[in-house]
């Protein structure tokens, strides 16, 4: 491994960790419509991306601090709690991977899910730029986020 990578790596996961424990401080707070963005806005790049499965209640592209802030709406309306569970940092470097345990109970229905999440996570400058979530089960949590 070069130097070069080693830093970066060192640098994602460092970036990475941060997000999640900015993450936790904002929902901690109140989350949407209660705490700021700010708390989160460091660790992303003004013109960040997030890329969402179209299939979910919250799916679509995502840009920008502003995106950002509608996507943590959009999950809020849809879940009443999303608990991230063990998380595994399968690769870091430019490009990150971290396969997240999740457990979530929809607003709409009550319903509880477990389910896995993989997340490919550019990072450049020490901010993350893009996001990538792949979710084992779309039609699951479609299905389980819906009023009948």
């Amino acid at each position: 491994m070069t130097t070069e990578h080693t830093a970066a790596a060192q640098d994602s996961k460092t970036v990475l960790t941060a997000m999640y424990e900015a993450e936790s401080r904002y929902f901690a707070a109140g989350g949407p419509n209660r705490a700021s963005f700010d708390l989160l806005a460091p660790c992303f790049a003004p013109d960040v991306v997030m890329h969402q499965a179209k299939a979910l209640p919250y799916g679509g592209t995502w840009r920008g601090h502003d995106g950002m802030a509608r996507f943590l709406r959009a999950m809020a309306q849809t879940w009443e709690s999303f608990e991230i569970g063990e998380q595994e940092f399968l690769a870091t470097g430019e490009t990150a991977v971290v396969h997240t345990q999740v457990h979530a109970r929809a607003r709409a229905t009550g319903r509880e899910l477990a389910f896995p999440v993989l997340q490919s996570i550019t990072v450049r400058g020490g901010r993350i730029v893009e996001v990538r979530p792949f979710y084992w089960d779309t039609a699951a949590i479609a299905e389980a986020t819906k009023a009948r």
